[in-house]
């Protein structure tokens, strides 16, 4: 059993840093709040600003490509959720609803993206873009 449950807190874990670094994060961190106070709505807040700070030293290490710190990120929060494991073993199956809701649905496209060009014939390279800056294809221009 306690396989297991360290299965599950790891997959949780892996879920939630995952989640906190998407566009979706604020609905799912309610959703994990609930989780983690169960009950004790006076722990709401203190649950949620830990999650935000570790959202914050998540963001910081992707930006600056330190795995460490999203390892460490990862590995506390996989911790708490052994603890809660251990302490509510019921506690398993409110994790693995929670996982399945953070989930993508199986059928959502990932990461496919499919462009049409139109309007007339295109003699060269095309770029779509927002905003571009200091831009060279080809031979820098003398």
């Amino acid at each position: 059993m306690e396989a297991e449950l360290t299965s599950l807190a790891v997959a949780g874990a892996t879920a939630l840093v995952t989640q906190m670094v998407t566009d979706g994060w604020e609905q799912a961190r309610d959703r994990v709040v609930a989780f983690f106070t169960r009950g004790r709505d006076d722990a709401g807040e203190a649950v949620q600003a830990e999650l935000e700070e570790s959202r914050a030293d998540l963001v910081a290490a992707r930006d600056s490509d330190d795995e460490e710190t999203a390892a460490d990120v990862r590995d506390e929060w996989r911790l708490r959720l052994r603890r809660i494991l251990r302490t509510d073993p019921s506690a398993a199956a409110e994790l693995q609803a929670l996982l399945d809701e953070l989930r993508p649905p199986e059928d959502q496209p990932k990461g496919v993206v499919h462009n049409t060009i139109s309007g007339g014939v295109q003699h060269g390279t095309v770029i779509q873009a927002h905003t571009i800056r200091d831009l060279t294809i080809g031979e820098p221009r003398q």
